[in-house]
């Protein structure tokens, strides 16, 4: 393999001392960024997902163990046979709780990758309704203040 294939430049392939060119032109950058196909799981879902593969892959290591000691006739084999039942009600949960956890965030926060989503719409309603509450206690309070000016005496 010649120093120019090795640095992925061509530039090298004429010069003698391959250290200096590389230090000068032969850079190439380790990996290249791209754009992410996906959006980023929300911080609360991708918490609740770390957690569940936490407690599955627990489960499935204390399912292999309670095996091979059954297979083995050891004591421990009874003791791992109910922790692992346990752990396979825990590890049901944990993959609930994902769900459970999207879906809220969901309704929560709206599906942002919808152009017409409900959510959307639901927003702007009501910021719409808030713009002309405060529209109209503007007006209210411009009433008040002008229609006070005028008065000859006090009550």
């Amino acid at each position: 393999m010649s120093t120019a294939e090795r640095y992925g430049t061509r530039e090298l392939a004429g010069r003698s001392d391959a250290g200096e060119a590389a230090g000068q032109s032969g850079y190439r950058p380790l990996w290249v960024e791209e754009p992410a196909r996906r959006r980023r799981l929300p911080d609360p879902v991708r918490d609740a997902a770390v957690r569940a593969v936490l407690i599955i892959a627990v489960t499935l290591i204390q399912a292999v163990v309670a095996f091979l000691c059954t297979m083995a006739g050891s004591w421990l084999a009874f003791p791992m046979v109910l922790s692992s039942v346990v752990s396979t009600v825990v590890a049901t949960w944990g993959a609930l709780d994902v769900w459970v956890t999207r879906q809220t965030w969901n309704q929560r926060n709206g599906v942002v990758s919808v152009p017409s989503s409900t959510a959307r719409a639901l927003r702007r309603e009501r910021r719409r309704t808030r713009r002309e509450e405060r529209a109209a206690e503007g007006r209210q309070e411009r009433i008040r203040r002008h229609g006070s000016a005028g008065q000859l005496s006090h009550p």
